[in-house]
C-alpha cells in the first residue's frame, strides 16, 4: 500500500494518537493479556533513549505522523521530523498547529467512524518542524543531533547501508542513536542483495560500531490496529547507541 494512501494515513493517526479505548474499540479477542505498552509504541521509543534533563537537538527519522516527534519535544529544545511521506508530515504538522486533523477509525474496512489526532499532553509544538526527505539522502545542511531516533525505518529502506553510513555526521559526539525496527526484511522494500547476511543486530554492530559504542537492546511490542478483525502484534529491536 503507498505510504501517501488516506487508509494508511488512517492506520497510522491510530497507531500514534489513538488511547487504549480506542485503538480496541469492537475488537473481539480477549485483550486483557496484551503485552505491556504496546499501545504506547511511539513513546517507549523515545523513553529507551534514557534522556535525563534536556538536550540541544534531537532527530527523529521515518516519523511518520508525529508522535515520536512531539515525545522528543518534551526532552530537546529543537526537533526536525523527517519522513518520507508527504502525507503522513502534512498531517504531523497540523497536528502540531492544534488542528486536531480527523481520521478514520476502521471496524470493518467499508465501515469507519470518525476520530480526531490530538496533541500529546506535555508536547512543545513550538519546539517540533517537520520536512519531507530520503533517510537514505538527507539534505546536507540538516547539523548534527544530541539524538537521532529512527524507528520502524531500516527495514523499509532500499539501500540500508547508506542510511547507516550517514549516522556518524548526524550524531554529536557523546550523543545517543535509538534504532528500532522489527527487522521485516521484504524484497518489497530492499533488494534481497542489501538484506543483512546474518541476524539484523549484527549487521547493525558490524556497521556502527567503529563510531558508535553500544549500550543495550531490547524488545519493544507495537500493535496497528487496521480493523476491528485485523491487527499487527509485533516487536521491535530497539538498539541504543553512543557517538564515540
Amino acid at each position: 500500500m503507498s505510504y501517501e494512501s488516506d487508509i494508511l494515513r488512517d492506520w497510522y493517526l491510530l497507531f500514534h494518537f489513538g488511547t487504549g479505548e480506542e485503538i480496541l474499540e469492537g475488537v473481539a479477542f480477549d485483550h486483557a493479556n496484551l503485552p505491556e505498552r504496546c499501545l504506547e509504541f511511539p513513546v517507549t521509543t523515545v523513553e529507551a533513549a534514557g534522556i535525563v534533563g534536556e538536550i540541544g537537538r534531537a532527530l527523529d527519522l521515518g516519523c511518520a505522523v508525529g508522535r515520536s516527534s512531539f515525545e522528543l519535544s518534551k526532552v530537546a529544545r529543537e526537533v526536525v521530523g523527517i519522513d518520507f511521506s508527504a502525507s503522513f508530515v502534512n498531517v504531523a504538522a497540523a497536528v502540531g498547529k492544534g488542528e486536531n486533523p480527523a481520521y478514520q477509525r476502521y471496524f470493518e474496512m467499508h465501515l469507519s467512524d470518525e476520530l480526531v489526532a490530538k496533541l500529546p499532553e506535555g508536547s512543545r509544538p513550538d519546539r517540533v518542524t517537520f520536512e519531507q526527505g530520503d533517510a537514505m539522502g538527507l539534505r546536507e545542511d540538516l547539523g548534527s543531533f544530541d539524538l537521532v531516533h529512527a524507528a520502524n525505518l531500516l527495514c523499509r529502506l532500499p539501500e540500508p547501508k547508506r542510511f547507516l553510513d550517514r549516522l556518524p555526521d548526524l550524531v554529536n559526539p557523546g550523543g545517543k542513536l535509538v534504532m528500532a525496527t522489527p527487522a521485516t526484511w521484504m524484497d518489497s522494500y530492499t533488494p534481497m542483495a542489501n538484506f543483512p547476511p546474518g541476524p539484523t543486530l549484527d549487521f547493525l554492530k558490524d556497521q556502527l560500531e567503529s563510531t558508535f559504542e553500544f549500550q543495550e537492546v531490547k524488545e519493544l511490542p507495537f500493535l496497528i490496529r487496521e480493523h476491528q478483525r485485523k491487527l499487527q502484534l509485533s516487536t521491535a529491536q530497539t538498539s541504543v547507541w553512543i557517538r564515540r
